[in-house]
């Protein structure tokens, strides 16, 4: 019998499955973080403990030996977050926090994406092409995300879109046929 699905890791699987965005994050970064093992697990042992859901996390470091944290979380638990840091403040020893709630990501979705150079290029391009700033990424081998100010991510959205050739005017379906044997 032949199978009801095809091999979406075959040939004939899409590049690109997608685009999606989240419009409910909020970017926290922890400024002048001490630079040491260990701080990052102590931050994240905390949030976990104070019920908050982290989403993308990127971490920059200066030859100040310290670094900075920046994560995104639920809008919905920001309010949470800023006691549970100003209370381990002198745990971490960070120098200081910024909230951003007037964030959205934007993720790009393909099982193929692993498999073909130039994604990565042409999703960045298509966001710098309409001038809107990247403030944190984050990527798998199936998904790149952005995140960017929420009043550019609408646009960037569409930007997307066009660049992977996802719009169109009429929708069209993807026939697989066999033999049925």
């Amino acid at each position: 019998m032949g199978d009801l699905f095809p091999d979406l890791n075959g040939p004939e699987s899409p590049i690109i499955s997608g685009v999606a965005h989240d419009r409910s994050e909020t970017q926290v970064s922890l400024r002048a973080v001490p630079d040491r093992p260990g701080v990052a697990a102590q931050l994240f042992t905390i949030l976990a403990e104070g019920g908050i859901n982290i989403d993308m996390i990127v971490q920059a470091g200066a030859a100040t030996g310290t670094v900075d944290i920046s994560f995104t979380l639920p809008s919905a638990q920001a309010d949470q977050v800023v006691p549970m840091l100003d209370d381990s403040r002198e745990q971490l020893g960070f120098r200081s926090v910024d909230i951003n709630p007037e964030v959205g990501k934007v993720t790009l979705v393909g099982v193929g994406m692993k498999t073909h150079s130039g994604i990565t290029a042409t999703f960045f391009r298509a966001l710098s092409d309409r001038h809107i700033n990247v403030l944190m990424i984050s990527t798998s081998e199936i998904r790149i995300s952005a995140l960017v100010p929420i009043q550019d991510l609408d646009e960037a959205v569409r930007a997307i879109h066009t660049a992977f050739h996802l719009d169109a005017d009429q929708v069209e379906a993807v026939v697989y046929g066999g033999t049925g044997r």
